[in-house]
This record gives structure tokens, sequence and C-alpha cells, in this order.
């Protein structure tokens, strides 16, 4: 598992999909200030890389996941790699919503999958875990079993390890924070000086920077 995860952080960076800025930090919806964002929805332009995160997301619910019988990908950056990852099992595949939509059938859960199903959800990032879970909930309100959540990347947040505990999801995740902070400091994308900013920062990042 540690070669994926260095070998991932090292792509993320290459390809521009995480972008490190301690000393002119970004600002999430959340209001949060970062030194860093991760949109690995990148990913799905480069064929090289789409291609990797496709196969270790496979390999992952193989290993782990095996009484897997669907995929279920949460909207909009997991849906991709979801349909993807189902393909490649030849499994059913839906994706859920951040809400219902507000016409036609109204639903939150897109796609057909056998009642009762156990299903392992795709996820593209994992922040707090919030949006992430609320697919989960959305899940098992319907009936389905979810057998476990994998995910190409985490930051690592304690609120986020905490929440994933208390709704008894295990999550798996093919590189975290700690990976692409170190691979980072290995290509000199950032100093020796930045790294403990840096893990202050996801150790409390709702007060970071006030």
């Amino acid at each position: 598992m540690e070669k994926i995860q260095n070998l991932l952080a090292a792509k993320l960076l290459e390809i521009k999909a995480v972008k490190l800025q301690p000393e002119n930090p970004f600002t999430w919806a959340s209001g949060w200030h970062s030194p860093i964002y991760c949109d690995n929805r990148k990913t799905l332009s480069y064929q090289e890389v789409r291609t990797l995160v496709k196969q270790e997301l496979v390999h992952t619910v193989i290993a782990e996941f095996p009484e897997a019988q669907a995929v279920a990908g949460v909207a909009t950056g997991a849906i991709a790699q979801g349909a993807l990852v189902a393909d490649a099992l030849n499994m059913p595949f839906a994706y859920i919503r951040s809400k219902a939509k507000d016409h036609g059938m109204q639903n939150l859960i897109e796609g057909d999958i056998e009642a009762g199903a156990k299903v392992v959800v795709i996820e593209d990032l994992i922040s707090t875990g919030g949006s992430s879970l609320k697919a989960v909930e959305a899940l098992r309100g319907a009936g389905y079993e979810v057998v476990g959540m994998v995910a190409s990347y985490t930051y690592g947040f304690p609120v986020a390890e905490q929440a994933f505990a208390d709704a008894k999801v295990r999550l798996i995740t093919l590189t975290d924070y700690e990976h692409v902070v170190s691979e980072a400091l290995r290509i000199g994308y950032i100093k020796e000086s930045d790294v403990d900013m840096l893990r202050a920062w996801r150790q409390n990042p709702a007060e970071w920077g006030k």
C-alpha cells in the first residue's frame, strides 16, 4: 500500500491536481483558510493517471470488500471514477446526489441496484466526511448494505476519522495528505520550514489563519 500512496501522491502533484500554497492560502466553501487545494477530478484528463486510479480502486475493492455486489459513486466528483470501477468489476452502478432532484422523479439515488444489495461506495476526496457519509445514509435509507468506502485521497482530519467511526463505515484510501506533503518536500515543491505549519493546519483547519 505504501508504494501506491507515494506513487499517487507524486502523480497528483505532477498534474497539479494538488496545489500547495502555504504563503497564499486558499479559501474553501466552508470558509476555512487552507494552504492546500486538491482537485482529483483532474486525474480524469490524464490517461495514465486515470488508469492508475481506476486499477488501484478496483484492486482495493477486490481485496478489502470482496462481498460487494454493486458500486455507488458520490456526486459529482466520484461519478466517473465509480463508473470506471463498476465497469471493470462488471457490477451495477448508481450515484448519489448531494440532494434530491426538485423535478421529474425527484431521485436522490440515480441508477438501478438490486434491493438489499451489498454496496461499496467510491469517493474521490474525503475532507470532513460530511458529504460522503450523507451518501452512505441515503443508501442505507434505501435499504442497501454499505460494506465500505474507497476514496482516492483523504486529508486525514481527526473530525472525519471520528465521523466514519461513529457511522461504522470502513474507509480505505489510496493516498493521503501526509504522503502528499512528504512527496512535495522530496521534490522541492515546499520547504522544510513549511512542514510543521502544514501539519498544524490539518489538526485544526477551522481556526488556522484567523
